[in-house]
């Protein structure tokens, strides 16, 4: 399977192909895959990202799945690659890890059906769909603090093209060790599904990026933390926590909390009360 990804070389921004343990540019010149300077594999227009899809996930929560997904979006200044740095801001402590697999759309797509969306996809590469759950009291709705803030979309290491989305494992580490371990045939919903779904009433580009959801186990991280997610057939991306370099503005807009809303999501299975309390719909 082809695999592509996107490198600063010598001060320009240059798509590479993989060769064993060496990154190959169109020119010839080469590079060790350990000393490049990785950047976001594909430039998406748009991040859109999906709910609640793997079956683990749902059951963890005690919760029951809606008959169809439902969507948020990621703002692209979130964008983040391989080996880069993700920001805990400075007085915040709910940022969770949520390994996934990315679908990157390749041609325009606009009402078409889940039988078609096949033709629309370039490929795939692996995601962590960040959550700062610190701002889930005000933004639950919508998602844009919470899933949205600066680094928290890491995508790569690369595209891989002609890529089977059946039967795939994923995994998530954290300093080593499996944190999250499911498959995509615990999907609800399917890749085509999603693309043709989202292509109902939005326009998708080449580069838009869906983000098709986590399985069970998502916890939180702390600065110092190694995470790495390893989706069978596109890789490992691995990125570390790092603590912003000033603290959220206390002179303006909500500040962050620690209600049941955020430690119930932050903490999944592990919060004291599920199952005790009645489950959040």
């Amino acid at each position: 399977m082809p695999e592509y990804r996107r490198i600063l070389l010598d001060g320009a921004v240059v798509q590479v192909t993989v060769e064993g343990e060496e990154l190959v540019a169109g020119d010839g010149r080469r590079v060790k895959i350990e000393e490049a300077h990785h950047l976001p594999p594909v430039v998406p227009s748009k991040v859109i990202a999906v709910h609640l899809n793997h079956r683990s996930r749902v059951d963890e929560f005690r919760i029951d799945l809606p008959d169809t997904p439902t969507y948020f979006h990621k703002p692209t200044s979130a964008l983040n690659a391989h080996q880069g740095a993700v920001v805990r801001p400075e007085g915040c402590k709910w940022l969770n890890y949520e390994g996934e697999v990315a679908i990157v759309i390749g041609r325009t797509a606009r009402n078409i059906s889940p039988a078609e969306a096949g033709e629309y996809i370039a490929g795939y590469t692996v995601a962590n769909d960040y959550g700062l759950h610190d701002f889930r009291d005000t933004d639950a709705g919508s998602m844009l603090r919470v899933k949205g803030s600066d680094t928290l979309c890491p995508l790569g290491p690369g595209l891989v093209t002609d890529w089977d989305f059946h039967g795939k494992r994923l995994r998530t580490y954290v300093n080593g060790e499996v944190v999250q371990d499911g498959s995509t045939d615990e999907m609800k919903w399917d890749m085509h599904y999603l693309v043709a779904d989202i292509a109902r009433t939005i326009t998708l580009y080449p580069g838009d990026v869906l983000l098709s959801g986590t399985p069970a186990n998502s916890r939180p991280v702390r600065p110092g933390d190694v995470v790495e997610v390893e989706v069978e057939g596109l890789g490992r991306l691995t990125n570390h926590v790092v603590t912003g370099p000033t603290s959220v503005r206390t002179d303006v807009g909500a500040q962050p909390t620690e209600s049941e809303e955020v430690l119930s999501t932050a903490l999944g299975g592990d919060w004291e009360f599920r199952g005790v309390r009645p489950p959040r719909r």
